[in-house]
């Protein structure tokens, strides 16, 4: 599969709040809807953020620990178990796209949208895939720690390394998706570094310890030798690379938000993103 050939914009990362950043995904999603500009974007989460998936419950997350540690909170609107995404130690992307664009089956569409992901990872020297074998769930609120399963989720090991257990090959990416207004959004949580004490401080009473953490857990830094930045700009790479592969296709490379996509997000982080409303109560529970 190749990506769609549209007219693309890369907005290269931007350090934002979490509830401003799930707020702009949902924005991208409208203006590619709309007849704009279909959106490549790598974000950083500033300050560190937990998000909740969709359906989650929120007596699963630690506020306590969350207030003190300075974390915020806000609710996705793509499934799965919550992701602390550290300020340091995620790079996240998405992409957003006309529906019609892209395949209506949502696994093509989400292994069409993930292979830039991959070849991020080839670029940096790290070898990843799809798990080869299902692995037994550890704790069902955290993405992270959720059964892997082969259909879907990313781990990685060190380059020509053998086997894959979870020793081996453990997570590094977490990748959702959701369709809005005729347009898909797909983002995701590539891990650099871990910090497994925080991630797993801000869930109430996991019955898991840092150490089974990390031995699901990898973070690009234990994998090869690049810096942050060298991660960004791989990822940015293999997007921009990946929207352009279609002669018919166009790219912005240093792409921007307009006043009223800024406007709208804004809206949307005062109405959704950022109220208690939406981020304490579970949906179907008196939403």
């Amino acid at each position: 599969m190749t990506a769609p050939a549209a007219d693309w914009r890369l907005i290269r990362e931007e350090p934002r709040p979490g509830p401003m950043q799930m707020a702009l995904d949902e924005v991208a999603a409208e203006t590619a809807a709309a007849g704009g500009p279909a959106t490549l974007r790598t974000y950083r989460w500033e300050p560190s953020c937990l998000t909740l998936g969709y359906r989650q419950d929120p007596a699963t997350v630690d506020w306590s620990f969350c207030e003190r540690e300075g974390i915020d909170v806000t609710r996705r609107q793509t499934g799965g178990g919550g992701i602390y995404h550290d300020g340091a130690g995620d790079v996240a992307y998405s992409v957003a796209v006309p529906a019609a664009d892209v395949p209506g089956e949502l696994l093509d569409c989400y292994h069409l949208l993930c292979e830039p992901v991959l070849d991020a990872f080839d670029r940096l020297g790290i070898d990843a895939g799809y798990v080869e074998e299902p692995v037994p769930e550890l704790y069902h609120p955290a993405c992270y720690l959720r059964e892997l399963h082969p259909a879907h989720d990313v781990v990685a090991g060190p380059a020509g390394g053998a086997g894959d257990d979870a020793t081996d090959r453990r997570k590094i990416a977490g990748n959702a998706q959701y369709r809005k207004r005729d347009a898909v959004i797909q983002h995701g949580s590539l891990t650099f570094s871990v910090d497994a004490e925080r991630h797993l401080g801000v869930f109430a009473d996991p019955p898991v310890t840092p150490a089974e953490f990390r031995e699901r857990v990898v973070g690009m830094d234990e994998l090869a030798d690049v810096d942050r930045a060298d991660a960004v700009s791989a990822v940015e790479a293999a997007l921009g690379d990946w929207a352009t592969a279609e002669p018919e296709a166009t790219l912005e490379s240093d792409g921007s938000w307009s006043s009223a996509e800024l406007a709208r997000a804004e809206e949307l982080v005062e109405t959704k993103y950022g109220d208690d409303g939406w981020i304490r109560t579970r949906p179907g529970n008196g939403r």
